[in-house]
């Protein structure tokens, strides 16, 4: 670790970083789904229809906003949420179909700093635990590595099990709880925060890149290597 003249701790440095672009309004091309900006006239059809099979609504429960019930209501809301560059709203697109079945977005994008956050994140149950939904995640992932952002943010309700399992799945550290972070539906969140850092992407991709293989997968489609352990392999060897 290096001191200052007084002896005094401080932060590794950081040669010639320069702070990255902010993420172009470009699709992501994967082999089950693409990531496309959002665009309203051409997903809210099918991305309404998708996000309508949550019959109950269960998937909104840690999501700042109540479910619209009408495709009107659902543009509506899309539209106040996804007008400028941060949040950048993308449209989860299956290839198969041409449906947009998902949403996801970059966020608390810091290019100084080299911090970006995905947040937003809400599959509809057609795309829920399917090999598009975590290539979604990875395409994500991968640019914004790419672009030369050292940090990559996941953040949740700590209440929300299902996103904090995610995140583990989907090879991020868990760094803590900031309690009392912020108030949404009239209720307390605690907030729990995990990342990956550039240091770590190389094997996190490789584990990705490994678990989406075609060979991963038998004839059934069950997965034969599980992503959690890919991952965790990854993360305890960097």
């Amino acid at each position: 670790m290096p001191h200052d003249r007084f002896g005094q701790a401080i932060g590794e440095p950081v040669p010639g970083f320069v702070p990255p672009p902010r993420p172009p309004r470009t699709a992501l091309r994967g082999a089950y789904v693409d990531v496309e900006p959002l665009d309203l006239d051409r997903h809210v059809p099918s991305l309404f229809r998708a996000q309508a099979e949550d019959t109950d609504g269960r998937r909104w429960t840690w999501l700042a906003f109540e479910q619209p019930r009408t495709e009107a209501a659902y543009r509506e809301f899309l539209a106040g949420l996804s007008g400028g560059d941060d949040p950048l709203f993308h449209a989860i697109v299956e290839r198969a179909s041409g449906a947009a079945v998902g949403v996801a977005t970059y966020l608390r994008i810091e290019p100084r700093n080299g911090t970006i956050e995905v947040g937003h994140i809400n599959f509809s149950p057609r795309l829920s635990r399917t090999r598009g939904a975590t290539e979604a995640m990875y395409l994500m992932m991968r640019r914004a590595f790419e672009l030369g952002y050292r940090r990559y943010e996941w953040k949740c309700d700590a209440l929300n099990a299902p996103s904090r399992r995610a995140a583990e799945r989907l090879g991020f550290t868990f760094e803590g709880v900031f309690r009392q972070a912020t108030v949404y539906k009239g209720r307390n969140r605690d907030t729990a925060w995990y990342s990956i850092l550039d240091r770590e992407w190389s094997a996190v991709s490789a584990a990705f890149e490994r678990w989406l293989a075609p060979g991963n997968f038998d004839a059934s489609g069950q997965q034969r290597e599980s992503l959690g352990s890919l991952t965790r392999a990854s993360v305890g060897a960097t």
